[in-house]
């Protein structure tokens, strides 16, 4: 991808957030975290927690902030999201926050063990014999996604015959288009277009509504009357969200989500961190 576009995509997305962010030592809720399902006592108690407590991933951010400021973090969200289930279990505030102290001393793999995904029809870029396998569960408007899709490009330049990346659907409720350009970007692959509007998608993530997606149809050379009534029909709707399933049943619990091999990789998706563990296998 061009350093141009790149650059593009990274201050939209710094924008796109910027516009977005609130105050972490007083917003009640923070990005990847489910608090719904708590009472309001409950919900302060992992909030007070989260704003006591730093990140294990070096930023030197309260877990709060880091929330905030870098929701692609995946031990930010992993601390997280252990809080809430112990708040959830009824638990006193100096006992969450003990067990919360006691599980960020110890860190994950970069890699979890392995899990059986089911990819079958799903669209996919590089060789059919590759080696490894990179899935992505992804949404369309996340600036988080947009951003990884360099590096993703980047890794299947420097692994052209032993990668292959295939792409899952994970709307976010929080964005609004998130789930009409799933279905849009499927109805396109039903007519082997998927990569095409993808690129567009991605390219243009802050602007995305069903107008934009018909003008990015017709220049990818879809079959506007397929693509149109699919689309107002919501054909598929019912596998974006089957898919979703499987992301929630696998471990995912926020955008974009990477397995390596059916292995969940729990840190960002860069060159420098994926490159060598594509190659680590490689060797098996």
């Amino acid at each position: 991808m061009p350093i141009r576009r790149a650059v593009a995509l990274l201050f939209a997305a710094v924008l796109c957030f910027a516009q977005t962010q609130s105050d972490w030592k007083t917003t009640t809720t923070l990005p990847g975290v489910d608090l719904s399902s708590l009472s309001k006592t409950q919900q302060k108690v992992v909030l007070d927690a989260l704003r006591a407590e730093s990140c294990t991933c070096g930023c030197e951010m309260k877990i709060a902030e880091c929330r905030m400021k870098d929701p692609t973090c995946p031990l930010s969200r992993r601390l997280a999201n252990f809080t809430v289930q112990a708040a959830s279990n009824g638990k006193p505030a100096a006992q969450v926050l003990a067990e919360l102290r006691k599980y960020a001393a110890t860190p994950p793999p970069v890699l979890d063990p392995p899990k059986k995904l089911s990819t079958e029809g799903d669209p996919v870029r590089g060789p059919a014999d590759a080696k490894v396998t990179v899935v992505e569960f992804s949404d369309f408007q996340c600036p988080f996604c947009a951003k990884a899709t360099v590096e993703v490009a980047k890794i299947m330049k420097q692994f052209p015959k032993d990668v292959r990346v295939i792409f899952k659907q994970f709307p976010l409720d929080s964005h609004s288009q998130a789930a009409l350009a799933a279905e849009a970007s499927l109805a396109a692959h039903a007519q082997g277009k998927f990569w095409e509007l993808h690129d567009k998608m991605y390219a243009n993530f802050t602007t995305i509504n069903r107008t934009r997606i018909l003008l990015w149809a017709k220049e990818t050379g879809l079959d506007m009357d397929r693509f149109t009534s699919e689309l107002d029909s919501h054909k598929y709707a019912a596998r974006v969200q089957a898919e979703e399933h499987q992301g929630e049943d696998a471990g995912v619990e926020g955008t974009p989500t990477f397995y390596i091999n059916g292995k969940k990789l729990n840190a960002s998706f860069d060159v420098q961190t994926v490159a060598p563990l594509i190659v680590d296998e490689l060797k098996h």
